[in-house]
């Protein structure tokens, strides 16, 4: 009896693959661009106007692509990560706007670690030792180039700042599992839209005592930050529709490569030894997970969680 070729068996994991690490490299560069927002305009006024723009763009992809409204227990999901990705994106800004660029993305790698065993309990996937030692890789690049980064003088801003994105980094962990079961339910428009829209609605209340009008030259780097973000939501959205959590939430280590270029590129940010030694762990881990070949995720209903 003939054998059933691989490529037969299981589909390539290798296009989910690439649009996941572009879409990670659009969310570096939005982080990039909002970085030097958050310094120009502080935290909440980056943030809200960025949504604010962002709504309209995915408001009218939503209307021109025809997408039906989701079910009740569809916008339960979206509502739910509207929610977390309100409270983490606000403690990420924050903390980016006292942290390096390259650093806050590596201090924010705990959360594909967590997300794995999140994956298990919530989506009931079985984490593989393949998944396991490619999250202990990255791990271990990200505490190499911590070593080199981090010494113990540290401003207490910068504290904070830390603090902050060890914040939404937990955050971020139910944000991956989140996006999975989104994805498997919806289309990525309609996940943009609801995203925005949803934490665009919770800022809304707190604009009379905290927003300010930015001035005209700051509208096009909000402009851009909405759009990379877009972007980037679709990229993953479609990725994470076609591959299990734990097959891609490893490649959230690849971000650390934009990031340093980025941070390098517009605020001269220093790559050093460690940087080059922790990046290869994490391009390690990253090829590792890349290499196995999974089943074709099923579109089902996702858990409740």
């Amino acid at each position: 009896m003939a054998s059933t070729p691989p490529s037969a068996a299981a589909p390539s994991l290798v296009i989910p693959v690439v649009m996941v690490i572009a879409g990670l490299a659009s969310y570096s560069a939005m982080d990039a661009v909002m970085k030097a927002l958050v310094l120009a305009l502080g935290a909440f006024d980056a943030i809200f106007w960025r949504m604010l723009i962002g709504i309209g763009v995915a408001g009218m992809l939503f209307v021109g692509t025809r997408t039906r409204w989701p079910a009740r227990r569809v916008l339960r999901i979206h509502l739910i990560r509207g929610v977390v990705t309100a409270a983490m994106g606000y403690a990420f800004f924050w903390g980016l706007g006292r942290v390096p660029l390259a650093e806050a993305i590596a201090l924010s790698f705990i959360a594909p670690l967590i997300a794995l065993y999140l994956a298990a309990l919530l989506l009931k996937e079985r984490v593989g030792r393949t998944a396991i030692v490619a999250s202990l890789l990255g791990i271990a690049g990200v505490l190499v180039i911590l070593a080199g980064k981090i010494d113990g003088d540290f401003p207490r801003e910068a504290q904070l700042g830390v603090a902050a994105i060890l914040f939404a980094a937990v955050l971020y962990a139910w944000n991956l599992i989140l996006q999975r079961q989104q994805a498997l339910v919806a289309r990525p428009v309609e996940i943009a839209f609801f995203q925005y829209g949803i934490v665009t609605l919770i800022y809304l209340p707190l604009v009379p005592f905290f927003a300010t009008v930015p001035a005209g030259d700051h509208w096009i780097g909000l402009a851009s930050a909405a759009l990379l973000g877009i972007v980037s939501m679709m990229a993953i959205s479609w990725g994470y529709a076609r591959a299990e959590a734990q097959h891609l939430v490893s490649l959230e280590y690849s971000a650390f490569l934009w990031a340093a270029l980025f941070g390098w590129l517009f605020f001269d940010e220093a790559v050093t030894w460690a940087t080059f030694a922790g990046t290869v762990l994490i391009v390690s881990g990253c090829l590792l997970i890349a290499r196995k070949r999974p089943a074709k995720a099923e579109i089902v209903e996702a858990a409740a969680v």
